[in-house]
């Protein structure tokens, strides 16, 4: 039989390439001691394999597949004319398939793979047992989680219209009832305990300075671990790929992932409420059905039940685990035919060996590493990791894939069939009445009666019958029409039924704003706009996208942190961040408004220094995107990129971080073409001599506090190498050494480095770089990033051109 062809963006994406010695990576120095966390008081020793491989996310090129996870082979759209009228670029109405040149789908895939449905798993103590003598504390929860957040092979989904589509990048996030109940403990026998000494990391998300501290762990070991050359992010060995975009940072990517890893269970949204839940028990068990009732029993009306705002009333999956090694076979197929009989066709058989893999075993496999943990659970694997050479556990290859198939079954045959029939019911019964008339006077009467001239009108009003919001308790029931309509809207999201969604989400708004519930309302208009931009569509026009999406981003950011007595800023950075990510990928226009919502992050503090700078660094890329039109590139934003790209190299240099501050310096010399050779030869300058000095003397400090980080410069200010004997020239390092050497002729100390740097690097970073030191510079009162010479980047007349005649905004 011939394999069938497969497209190239429905093909498997190749592995990452590692260092071939890892062991070979530089000793990174101790970090000084941060009262805001006990990681960042551990010492940086040499790093093992294990280790590396929670950082590999950040030290390769991270490439998105064109149209990645598309259901069919989108046709190539014909490039049109920038001076055509109804060309997407300029009009801001484009689609993710006709992304900008330069311009990849990376974070709409990473959007699209962060709102799945989440599972509830619950088993008993036989269940864990068998798990942890595998190597797994977190019992059957930690060992599904990996293999859940890829379902293997495509994963057909119906829209509200009938037809199928196909997604290769489908998955689904398995949850507990302790990510609920953090407090909540469970001991092998079912009774809650309140021990702190068997607590772990939560694996619930939403805690933004955890994400910021693990953000910074990353730069750390990227700022000072030196392996072989990689075409990595750090390495610039290799040109990006062809639909890699360049301007995408892995350090941005891992910031938004881990804002979208474990979503908090909160009553405006029901991402993370669980559509179906997993309850399973061992061969082991003497009674293997009335375990299953008590279970059940405890996860819908006892003490592991969910809050009275979640839907309890989602579907069950009965998993019966055998035990191939001591287990009887014939009498776990005798149990298997007997829970199907008690409980229905949701059930499956799974085969695991109890015995522990170890790594030397032929068919070991290593368990993969969960790429969706929160921001804490990374933090304490990191840990945990530099403590011991490699914690992850091996299981035999025949677990693997009785695993896998699992997931797959469980996906495909049940939790996506069921959510199909959900929207549908839903669909008929609530959304068709809403949007008649009847519904559109019955949403009238609810935005009037408090006004009626009855004279019972004290009583009505105050006891606000009309409305199904809880405004003490600040919820919905699960059975009120608003709430079986979000999550008719949430279901729609997850199965990628843009338009669906984005209409349910419209007719939410409405109804959340009369009811005077804030919160839910901005839920609503996040979603809302976030599903108009996920839409393959185009949007109607520009007009439409400033009225209709900005409105709602505006107005979810402004109900998230102004409108409520108690703030959402993790909530309100998600829109912005999503929202100008979104909005970059629709063209010209678009990109604007891109830059725009990601200022606002700036403004309203929503982000702390690490995310400051990437911020930074995703405006000067917004703006890159205008390339504007004709001979002159009238309508560019060049300039205004070239300024924020400095200005993230400057917070950058500030946090100590060499190499993102180099790479930002370059993407704005770049942005200024002066890479390419005037006509009179040599480099082309920058169009004012202070701009020049300007960017001169931060790229030698960047080169200065460069040296530093990487050993070739002491504390002292003397260079290692002169102080050892060697003469610097035994390879590549060595020419680094000559170069930044010879602008650093007098090294001394400055005070205002130390108080400019945050880092726990400071004493070591305010060294080598105090000759380089311009009067007026980066750090003085009179520098062109100084409140008198800010302009100066941006005082140029209209028309003017550079020298390769090409113009600015």
């Amino acid at each position: 039989m011939v394999p069938l062809m497969t497209p190239p963006q429905d093909a498997t994406p190749k592995l990452p390439k590692y260092p071939a010695d890892v062991e070979a990576s530089m000793v990174l120095p101790r970090q000084r001691a941060s009262p805001a966390s006990s990681l960042a008081s551990l010492p940086y020793r040499r790093s093992n394999p294990s280790l590396s491989k929670l950082f590999e996310s950040t030290t390769t090129i991270s490439t998105s597949r064109p149209n990645s996870g598309a259901a069919t082979p989108t046709q190539s759209t014909v490039q049109t004319s920038v001076f055509s009228p109804g060309s997407s670029r300029l009009s801001g109405t484009g689609t993710p398939s006709s992304l900008p040149l330069g311009v990849s789908d990376e974070y709409r895939t990473l959007i699209q793979q962060a709102f799945v449905p989440c599972v509830a798993v619950l088993a008993d103590a036989q269940t864990d047992e068998l798990i942890r003598t595998k190597g797994l504390e977190g019992g059957l929860l930690q060992l599904l989680r990996p293999f859940g957040e890829s379902v293997p092979g495509k994963v057909t989904i119906r829209d509200s219209n009938g037809a199928s589509k196909s997604w290769d990048d489908f998955g689904v996030r398995f949850i507990g009832v302790d990510d609920v109940y953090p407090d909540l403990r469970v001991d092998l026998g079912g009774q809650p305990t309140s021990s702190t000494s068997t607590r772990r990391p939560r694996r619930t998300g939403g805690d933004v300075e955890q994400i910021e501290e693990l953000v910074d762990r990353h730069l750390q070991y990227s700022e000072f671990n030196r392996q072989d050359p990689v075409p990595d992010y750090m390495n610039k060995a290799d040109a990006p790929a062809p639909h890699t975009d360049s301007t995408s940072s892995p350090f941005h990517t891992l910031y938004l992932r881990r804002l979208l890893s474990g979503l908090p269970v909160v009553p405006h949204e029901t991402f993370s409420h669980p559509v179906a839940g997993i309850i399973a028990i061992s061969s082991r068990n003497p009674h293997p059905i009335e375990e299953l009732r008590r279970l059940y029993n405890r996860q819908h009306d006892g003490d592991l039940r969910f809050p009275q705002w979640v839907e309890n009333d989602f579907l069950r999956y009965y998993v019966l685990i055998h035990d191939e090694e001591t287990g009887d076979i014939a009498k776990s197929n005798q149990t298997f035919d007997s829970m199907k009989r008690h409980f229905g066709l949701h059930c499956h058989l799974l085969r695991l060996k109890s015995q522990q893999c170890i790594a030397s075993d032929d068919d070991s496999v290593r368990l993969p590493t969960c790429e969706w943990m929160s921001a804490s659970e990374e933090l304490a694997e990191i840990q945990r990791r530099d403590d011991i050479e490699d914690p992850a556990p091996y299981f035999p290859d025949s677990d693997i894939s009785s695993l896998r198939t699992f997931i797959r079954e469980l996906v495909t045959q049940s939790i996506i069939p069921n959510m199909e029939r959900s929207v549908s019911t839903w669909n008929e019964q609530i959304l068709s009445r809403r949007r008649g008339l009847s519904g559109r006077f019955m949403s009238l009467s609810k935005r009037w009666t408090p006004f009626g001239g009855s004279r019972t009108s004290s009583s009505s009003s105050t006891s606000s019958s009309n409305s199904n919001y809880d405004s003490l308790q600040g919820f919905y029931r699960p059975d009120a029409p608003e709430a079986i309509m979000r999550r008719l809207a949430d279901y729609c999201f997850m199965l990628r039924d843009w338009k669906l969604a984005l209409s349910t989400y419209d007719i939410l708004r409405t109804d959340f704003q009369n009811d005077k519930a804030w919160r839910h309302y901005a839920g609503a208009a996040e979603m809302a706009a976030l599903s108009a931009l996920m839409a393959p569509t185009p949007l109607s026009s520009p007009k439409s996208r400033a009225e209709n999406i900005d409105a709602w981003i505006e107005a979810a950011s402004y109900s998230y942190t102004d409108r409520q007595r108690s703030a959402a800023p993790y909530y309100a950075l998600r829109t912005l961040a999503l929202g100008f990510e979104l909005l970059r990928l629709r063209g010209a226009a678009a990109a604007d408004d891109a830059a725009r919502w990601a200022t606002r992050i700036l403004d309203t503090g929503l982000v702390g220094p690490a995310g400051h700078a990437l911020v930074t660094e995703r405006i000067s890329a917004c703006y890159a995107v205008r390339v504007g039109a004709g001979t002159y590139k009238l309508g560019s934003r060049r300039r205004k990129a070239a300024l924020w790209a400095v200005l993230a190299a400057q917070h950058w240099y500030a946090l100590g971080k060499s190499v993102q501050a180099e790479r930002a310096l370059d993407s704005a010399l770049a942005l200024f073409n002066t890479r390419l050779e005037s006509a009179s030869g040599g480099a082309v300058k920058l169009p004012f001599e202070d701009m020049q000095r300007f960017v001169d003397e931060l790229r030698q400090r960047v080169m200065g506090l460069r040296l530093v980080n990487q050993g070739f410069v002491g504390d002292d200010g003397e260079s290692r190498r002169r102080r050892s004997g060697g003469d610097g020239s035994d390879d590549g390092d060595g020419d680094v050494e000559k170069q930044g050497a010879a602008g650093i002729t007098s090294p001394i100390l400055e005070p205002e480095m130390e108080a400019l740097d945050k880092s726990p690097r400071a004493k070591r970073k305010s060294v080598g770089a105090g000759g380089l030191m311009v009067p007026g510079g980066v750090d003085g009162g009179g520098g062109p990033l100084s409140p008198g010479g800010l302009g100066l980047l941006e005082r140029r007349p209209v028309g003017e051109v550079d020298s390769r005649g090409e113009g600015f905004e």
